[in-house]
Order: structure tokens, then C-alpha cells, then sequence
């Protein structure tokens, strides 16, 4: 497997050094948040799209470092009710064209989630009671949600996209392997899972079962731990709005590979990996506030090199 990163980890570096870090790090490939939800601070979406020699100079730069391009990103929620949808589903758009014009075959972003009737804000429904829930959650898929996948999925194919790679992430309507398959089944094999196990894992899922019921449909890996506080998830559970800052307090953290679970679960984890097919990218992704950012990417990249080794 390679090892890369979604470049964010390192947001506070320019693009320059970032690259060498990534050398200095050992990794393999890099994947490019290109807006939305993320400053895109290494990649500038529209000079890329305006300009061949700026996309020749970009990609030579990547090289002369030793990298590759693993994906691009444009997490986001172009189903957002309001304003903020129409300039998410722009910057989803303009990030797939990119892709095809760079012959990037993967972008990597997430299923988007809209409100319920007359709703101005996204409404996540995680349960099926009062009896408003189950109504909501039809008119979501059945109106905004699956119309809008049909309609993206034929923009990208189009363009010779064909690897959608969907985040299973909190406050999103896809979200977990059920939610997945329910969308893949909608529109097509387009569809298929960015699997990062940091997000199932404070959900109370398994990561091992879930790769095992994904199969094929994994077309992309983030690498990022998540530790459970015992005691407060004890008596809080794990649904916490508290923001991340107040880890102290919180029931669970996003932490650097293996502060969380630690390298034998990690060897599990790719192993499983391997068995369903997917020998690919590993894209780290630093978000732990405990630690510097190239401290936890040394860390990080330390314990895949060595799963790695001991899989070879």
C-alpha cells in the first residue's frame, strides 16, 4: 500500500514546503482539498481549471519531489437548503472537471445532506421516532438526495470520472455501510466509499466488519484514529456536540494513528483491506489537537511504514 496524506495536515505550510515535508515524511502520493469545507491551501481551483501551463507546473513540482497525485478532494454539502448548496455543488463541479483534465481517476468528497420540507439548514435523521422522522428521511432520499446523485454521477462519467469516493461522516445522509449501499444502489458503482475508520469508530461500529461488508465498493482509504474516553463515553455516551478544543472534556478525540488503537489493530485493519481487494492509498489525515502537525505525521507515517513492512 502507499502511504500518503491529504494535504490539509499540513494547512500551515506553503505549497513548497509542504512538498518538503512529504519528502522529508517518506510519503508516496498527495491528495488536494481543492474548497468547500477545506481553504484549499495548496491548490487554487479555478488558475488550475483556467490554464494548462499552471496544471503542467503544479504536476511537475508534485514530481520533482518524488510524489504522485493520489486524489482530489472537495468535501463538502452541495445539498445544503441554502445559499451555501449552490456554492458547494459549484465547487463539487469544478473539482470533478479538474480531475478530468488532470487525469486524476478519484475524487473524494461526501454525500451531502438536505432538510426536511421548508427546512433552512441541513436536518441529519438518526432515528425513526417521533413519526415526522421516517417522513422527513423519504422526502430527503427520494426528492433532493437521490435525484442529485443521478444528476452528478452522469456530470462525472461525462468528464471520465468514474470513482466518487464518499466519506461515511457524522451529519451526512450517507454516513454508514447501509447509507452507502442504499445511495450505490440508487445510482451506480460510481458511488463508492472513502472508508476512514476515525468516523464509524465514535459511531460504534467496527471498521474490520465494515471493510469486510464494503468489499469492492472501497475506493479510497483515510488513515485517522479515534480514541473513546472511557469515562465520559461511560457516562455521556459517545453523541458529542462539544468542540474539539475541549478534548479534555470530550467523550471522544480524533488522535494520531495509534494513540487511539494501536498497531496491531492497525495490521487488522489493512489486512482486511487486502482481503477484499483494496492494495491502494492510504491517505493520512492529521487532525489531532493534542499534537503538532508534522509531530503527529511522523508518528502516523512511522506506524504504516511499519504495518506495512510487516504485511509485505
Amino acid at each position: 500500500m502507499k502511504i500518503g496524506m491529504i494535504t490539509d495536515s499540513l494547512g500551515d505550510l506553503s505549497f513548497d514546503e509542504m512538498l518538503r515535508a512529504s519528502t522529508e515524511l517518506g510519503l508516496q502520493t498527495l491528495e488536494f482539498a481543492c474548497g468547500n469545507w477545506s481553504s484549499a491551501p495548496h491548490i487554487d481551483l479555478q488558475a488550475m481549471l483556467a490554464n494548462a501551463a499552471t496544471r503542467k507546473e503544479f504536476v511537475a513540482k508534485i514530481r520533482d519531489h518524488g510524489l504522485t497525485i493520489a486524489a482530489l478532494n472537495c468535501s463538502g454539502n452541495p445539498l445544503h437548503p441554502g445559499p451555501k448548496g449552490k456554492v458547494h455543488h459549484s465547487v463539487t463541479q469544478d473539482t470533478i472537471r479538474l480531475a478530468s483534465l488532470m487525469e486524476i481517476d478519484r475524487v473524494v468528497m461526501m454525500s451531502g445532506l438536505p432538510g426536511g420540507p421548508g427546512d433552512a439548514n441541513p436536518n441529519w435523521i438518526i432515528t425513526d421516532w417521533p413519526p415526522e422522522c421516517l417522513k422527513i428521511q423519504r422526502y430527503q432520499w427520494e426528492e433532493r438526495i437521490i435525484p442529485y446523485w443521478r444528476d452528478l454521477v452522469a456530470f462525472s462519467n461525462n468528464l471520465g470520472i468514474h470513482k466518487l469516493c464518499l466519506e461515511l461522516h457524522g451529519h451526512q445522509a450517507v454516513y454508514n455501510v447501509q447509507t452507502l449501499f442504499k445511495l450505490r444502489d440508487a445510482v451506480g458503482e460510481t458511488v463508492g466509499a472513502n472508508y476512514d475508520p476515525s468516523h464509524p469508530l465514535w459511531m460504534g461500529a467496527d471498521p474490520i466488519a465494515a471493510i469486510r461488508a464494503l468489499g469492492s465498493a472501497i475506493y479510497y482509504v483515510h488513515a485517522k484514529d479515534t480514541r473513546i474516553e472511557p469515562i465520559t463515553a461511560a457516562i455521556d455516551g459517545t453523541l458529542d456536540p462539544r468542540p474539539p478544543n475541549l478534548y479534555a472534556e470530550r467523550a471522544w478525540n480524533y488522535i494520531t494513528l495509534g494513540y487511539g488503537h494501536g498497531e496491531t489493530w492497525w495490521r487488522q485493519f489493512c489486512t482486511a483491506l487486502k482481503q477484499v481487494g483494496y492494495d491502494d492509498v492510504l491517505s493520512i489525515e492529521h487532525e489531532d489537537m493534542m499534537l503538532t502537525p508534522m509531530e503527529g505525521m511522523r508518528k502516523s507515517v512511522a506506524l504504516l511504514r511499519n504495518v506495512a513492512i510487516n504485511l509485505s
